[in-house]
């Protein structure tokens, strides 16, 4: 065990105190600041909060007798720029919009915007360069719902010598006309969003869920959304009741998302809690996700955008996070026509999400579309219908239940067929499970090329629930089902146990090669 620094601000600092636990620790534990005690925590990854500023603190913390210190000095501020001196009213009444944006634009390099407690009715606010922006404890950035307050980021702006375009908009993987999120930036850098407080998107089946498959002017807002933007860190605060996907990193990098809560309702409309499409580099550590759709779904866009800009979704790491409610834990797609690769999901939670890992892919995302280097280790998973789907007959779109999507014989190998080369599962206990343990379906033409479990336990409910494992025709309802696999080209089983389930534990078809 070791008290590790994760990062800091000059008002605050996140620690991990390491091998304790998988997001929550196995025990409660102190922390100390300057030999005082501070706080009692139940976290692996935990935010100290109302420091000062360019100080040298000592943070200590005692576990199970076990005493571990770090020094650590905060960063240097130059001012804080408190909100209400700008004119915001913090009542919930008064449109705060102007002020906040004003204070916003008005902050000088190495300072921060303070937002303290109270209920900030708002619009849009749009992000600078070199920003720290912090949410007190209680203060909450209120969002409006009515459409006319919200301005609209184009799709596609052609440019002058008609050879070049630019990009503001995105809606399910297409450059769309979209309302600008409640909180968003546009070519920023060097960003911080920090705090114990709150952004509350308000939404409802009365505003924006209502019609959610219906474009109204423009496509629902996101609650967060940044474009070719880099460096920027959310830290610590609570974001729920999203219009749409909640945070929404989009072509950008070196983004970190630490100590954040992702909230809203289990039957909300394409909620899902974080989406980075076509992004590098992208930590998401010690966050809390409950939503509505999936809980993490890493895409890279639909095949317009794949092949006039070909950025995968790459380099991203989840660890010491907890997913729960949504319809998958980690998905990958659908819309993934750039590809992903060099991803990895580490010591995480899954509880009572539809499935654990989720791979929507399907022939027409294109030959760019290549997952490779994928993987889950040291999970938990809990009431997870089904652990591990990979879906290659993914019926979305309108053409996705046409015989081109969904025949199970092999098809000419074109430009318009992905493919998957390398998942690996290893240290992974399941309990509880319902409908399948493992349903995996690789395309025929394009077998799955290398397909890993390692250290493997799946063991399913009493009172197990049929289901359909995935969205795919042709895949029949089940309740204990074993580990299906098909289409694959060499499969790796190291002790891999499945108790309970009705049938065959493990069922191959059109394997080329298995290794135990």
């Amino acid at each position: 065990m070791e008290l590790v620094l994760v990062t800091k601000t000059s008002r605050s600092v996140v620690v991990e105190l390491t091998d304790s636990g998988k997001y929550y620790t196995k025990n409660q534990y102190d922390i100390y600041v300057n030999d005082k005690k501070y706080m009692e925590s139940n976290k692996v990854i935990t935010s100290i909060y109302d420091l000062k500023p360019d100080t040298d603190y000592k943070i200590m913390v005692e576990y199970d007798g076990e005493q571990k210190a770090i020094q650590v000095h905060t960063d240097y501020e130059f001012v804080t720029l408190n909100v209400r001196e700008f004119g915001a009213y913090g009542d919930g009444v008064h449109d705060d919009t102007n002020a906040i944006q004003c204070a916003i634009m008005s902050c000088p390099p190495h300072s921060r915007v303070l937002v303290p407690a109270g209920e900030y009715k708002i619009s849009s606010i749009f992000l600078k360069s070199d920003l720290t922006l912090e949410l007190a404890k209680d203060a909450v950035l209120s969002a409006y719902t009515e459409r006319e307050k919200f301005p609209i980021l184009p799709g596609v702006i052609e440019s002058y010598d008609e050879k070049e375009e630019y990009n503001l908009g995105s809606w399910e993987g297409n450059p769309l006309d979209t309302f600008s999120a409640i909180v968003c930036g546009i070519n920023v850098e060097n960003v911080v969003i920090t705090g114990q407080g709150t952004i509350e998107g308000n939404t409802n089946f009365e505003n924006w869920w209502k019609d959610c498959k219906i474009r109204n002017i423009a496509w629902r807002p996101r609650l967060f959304f940044i474009n070719h933007c880099s460096n920027v860190t959310m830290h610590g605060i609570t974001v729920q009741n999203s219009p749409s996907w909640t945070i929404h990193p989009y072509f950008s990098d070196h983004l970190k998302f630490i100590d954040v809560t992702i909230k809203n309702p289990a039957n909300s409309h394409n909620t899902d809690g974080l989406d980075p499409e076509s992004c590098t580099d992208v930590l998401v550590l010690g966050t809390y996700i409950s939503v509505g759709d999936d809980c993490i779904a890493i895409k890279s866009g639909k095949i317009y955008m794949a092949e006039r800009y070909q950025v995968p979704t790459s380099n991203m790491i989840v660890r010491q996070c907890c997913m729960r409610d949504g319809h998958g834990a980690v998905t990958v797609g659908s819309e993934i026509a750039a590809g992903v690769k060099d991803v990895h999901i580490k010591d995480c939670l899954f509880m009572n999400t539809d499935r654990g890992l989720r791979v929507k892919t399907r022939r027409g995302r294109g030959k760019l579309s290549v997952l490779d280097d994928i993987s889950f280790e040291d999970i938990d998973m809990d009431n997870v219908m089904t652990p591990f789907v990979v879906n290659s007959f993914y019926f979305c779109d309108p053409d996705g239940k046409t015989e081109y999507v969904s025949i199970k014989k092999p098809l000419p190998v074109d430009s318009r067929t992905p493919s998957i080369k390398n998942l690996t599962f290893k240290n992974i206990k399941a309990t509880n499970c319902h409908v399948a343990g493992t349903y995996i379906c690789g395309l025929p033409e394009s077998k799955i090329e290398r397909l890993t479990f390692e250290n493997i336990d799946f063991s399913y409910a009493e009172d197990a629930k049929s289901g359909v494992a995935a969205m795919m025709l042709g895949c029949e309802e089940g309740c204990k089902q074993g580990m299906v696999v098909s289409n694959i080209k060499e499969l790796v089983l190291k002790n891999v146990h499945v108790v309970g389930c009705e049938g065959e534990a493990i069922v191959a078809d059109n394997v080329d090669k298995i290794i135990k």
